[in-house]
C-alpha cells in the first residue's frame, strides 16, 4: 500500500525546529519508517540537495498537495510541469502504515499575475480514485467548484487559459466525471512551471514610478473639460464654500448695543466679546457718582470698590500667581504710588493698601499739607497698619527702575496743583524712572497729564481719553442698573464674569 502514494506530491511539517517541506514521494519504506522526497522546497526555497529523507518521528504533519493519476509514472519525476503551491484547507485522511496522517490540499500558485504556459502532458483518460482517496478528492472536488463559482475566478481562469493555450495543444474531453474537470480546470489555472518563476523580487518603487501621476490627473481633466462633465456624477461648476465664520447670507455687522447714553458720544468702545461702551462726559460721569452716593454708595465704599479693582489689575501686570507664591520670595515686586491731596489720591492710597496686604513692595509718594481730606486721612489710617512705606519728598524714591509706577497725581479739578515744584518734580522722576505707568481715573484733558500712562483704568463707565492714556480698562465699582436708568443711562453690565474688562477703541 505505501507505494500507492509513490509520485504523489506532500507537504511535510517537522515543526518549528526543521521547518516545512515540499516535494515528490520517491520512496516510502515500512521497515525503517522513512519517507523520501525528490528535489524538495524548504520553507518555499528549493533545496540544494536532489532528496531528502525524513524519518516518521520528525513529521509533525504531512499534507498531500497531488495524487498521480492511475497512467503517470509512481516513480521520481521531474518536478518541471508541477508547481509546489501553498497548502489549502484539505480533508484529514485516515492513518497511513506508517502512522502519519496524510491531508490533501489544493495547490494554489504563488507566482503574480502574468502568462502561465499550461501544462502540455494532461491526460486524456479518466481518473480512477481509490477508497482511500475518496475523501481527500470530494473536499477538493467541493473546494475547487466553490472557487470557480467566484466571478474573480472565472476572470482570471478565462484570461489565463486564453494567454496559455498552446497552438498545438489538445482539448482534453470531458469524461462526464466531476473531478476530472476539477483536474483539468486545475491544470489550467495553476499548471505554471515552477522553474519559470522568477528568483527576483518584484520592484515595486521602480514600477511606481513610471507612473505619472500628474499626466493622468491632467488627461482626466482635459477629457472633462471637453465632455461638459465630472467625474462621479458632480457638477462642472465648484460650489461655493463658506469658513465656520462665514454666514450664507450676506448682512450687515451686527454690533451690540446694550448701553445708551442720553447724548452722542465723543468716543465709543467695545469688549472682547463685541459690546459696545459708550464714554460719557465728565459732567455726566459726576451727576452718576452723585445719584449712587445718594442712594447709599458713599464715597467709602466708592473708594474701596476703586482699591480692589486696581490692585487686581495691577497684581495682573506684575505677572499674577507666576510672579507672586510662596517660593518666589526673593523676587518681591516694587510698586511706585504717586498720590495727589484729592479724591483720586485717596483711591490711589486703597490701591496700595491692598497691594501691600499680598506681599508687594509699595512705596506711597503724598505731599505735605496742613489739611487734609477726611477719605485721605481715613486711607493713611489702614495703610500704616501695613508693610507698605510712605515717603513725601522725591529724593525719598527709588534711584533703580521700579516694577510699577501707579499714578493718581492728575486731578478733573484743581489744576493749580500742576503749578506746584513737588509736583513737578514727581513727575520728572516718574518719566525718568521707565517703568511701565498705570493711570486711575485719568483726566480728560492731555495736557493736564504730565506722565504718559501705559494703562488707565476707568470707573463705571469710561470718559473720553486721548492716546497719552494708553489702553483703556473698565471696572465694575457697584453701581446700581436703576442708579443709571435715573440719570437716563440705559445700562446693561458689560462685565459678565470679571470687575475689571480691556475695551478697544473703535
Amino acid at each position: 500500500m505505501a507505494t500507492d502514494w509513490l509520485g504523489s506530491i506532500v507537504s511535510i511539517n517537522c515543526g518549528e525546529s526543521l521547518g516545512v517541506y515540499q516535494g515528490r514521494v520517491s520512496a516510502v519504506d515500512q521497515v525503517s519508517q522513512t519517507i523520501s522526497l525528490t528535489r524538495p522546497f524548504h520553507n518555499g526555497v528549493k533545496c540544494l540537495v536532489p532528496e531528502v529523507t525524513f524519518r516518521a518521528g520528525d513529521i509533525t504533519e504531512l499534507k498531500i498537495l497531488e495524487i498521480p493519476g492511475p497512467g503517470e509514472s509512481r516513480q521520481c519525476g521531474d518536478l518541471q510541469q508541477t508547481e509546489m503551491g501553498i497548502p489549502g484547507v484539505g480533508c484529514q485522511v485516515g492513518p497511513s502504515q506508517n502512522g502519519t496522517g496524510k491531508v490533501l490540499k489544493k495547490p494554489i500558485s504563488s507566482s503574480a499575475p502574468q502568462n502561465i504556459p499550461r501544462r502540455t502532458d494532461m491526460k486524456n483518460q479518466d481518473i480512477i480514485i481509490s477508497p482511500q482517496q475518496q475523501c481527500s478528492k470530494s473536499y477538493m472536488d467541493r473546494h475547487v467548484e466553490a472557487l470557480t463559482q467566484s466571478k474573480g475566478f472565472r476572470r482570471r481562469h478565462n484570461s489565463w487559459s486564453s494567454s496559455s493555450r498552446h497552438p498545438n495543444q489538445v482539448t482534453p474531453k470531458k469524461s462526464g466525471l466531476k473531478n476530472g474537470q476539477m483536474k483539468s480546470k486545475d491544470d489550467e489555472c495553476f499548471g505554471d512551471d515552477i522553474d519559470e518563476i522568477p528568483d527576483t523580487d518584484f520592484d515595486f518603487e521602480g514600477n511606481l514610478a513610471l507612473f505619472d501621476k500628474a499626466a493622468v490627473f491632467e488627461e482626466i481633466e482635459t477629457y472633462e473639460r471637453r465632455s461638459g462633465t465630472r467625474s462621479r456624477g458632480t457638477p462642472n461648476e465648484k460650489p461655493a464654500r463658506y469658513r465656520h465664520d462665514e454666514n450664507i447670507l450676506e448682512s450687515e455687522p451686527i454690533v451690540y448695543r446694550r448701553i445708551v447714553v442720553p447724548q452722542n458720544a465723543n468716543k465709543e468702545f467695545c469688549t472682547d466679546s463685541g459690546l459696545v461702551v459708550p464714554s460719557v462726559s465728565y459732567e455726566l460721569h459726576k451727576k452718576l457718582l452723585s445719584v449712587a452716593e445718594k442712594h447709599g454708595l458713599t464715597l467709602e465704599r466708592r473708594l474701596e470698590m476703586t482699591g480692589v479693582c486696581a490692585s487686581q489689575m495691577a497684581l495682573s501686570l506684575l505677572g499674577g500667581p507666576n510672579r507672586l507664591n510662596p517660593k518666589n520670595v526673593h523676587q518681591r515686586p516694587t510698586v511706585a504710588l504717586l498720590c495727589g491731596p484729592h479724591v483720586k489720591g485717596a483711591q490711589g492710597i486703597s490701591c496700595g493698601r491692598h497691594l501691600s496686604n499680598h506681599d508687594v513692595h509699595v512705596i506711597l509718594f503724598l505731599p505735605n499739607f496742613v489739611k487734609m481730606l477726611e477719605s485721605i486721612t481715613n486711607e493713611l489710617n489702614l495703610f500704616s497698619k501695613t508693610q507698605g512705606q510712605q515717603v513725601s519728598s522725591v529724593k525719598d524714591l527709588p534711584d533703580t527702575p521700579v516694577d510699577l509706577v501707579i499714578n493718581c497725581l492728575d486731578c478733573h479739578e484743581n489744576a493749580f496743583l500742576r503749578d506746584q515744584p513737588w509736583y513737578k518734580a514727581v513727575v520728572d522722576w516718574a518719566n525718568q524712572n521707565r517703568a511701565p505707568v498705570l493711570s486711575i481715573d485719568p483726566p480728560i484733558n492731555e495736557m493736564e497729564q504730565g506722565i504718559d500712562a501705559k494703562w488707565s483704568l476707568a470707573l463705571g463707565l469710561p470718559l473720553p481719553l486721548g492716546e497719552r492714556a494708553g489702553r483703556v480698562y473698565l471696572c465694575d465699582i457697584g453701581i446700581p442698573q436703576k442708579v443709571f436708568q435715573e440719570v437716563g443711562i440705559n445700562y446693561h453690565s458689560p462685565f459678565g464674569c470679571k470687575f475689571v474688562i480691556p475695551l478697544h477703541s473703535t
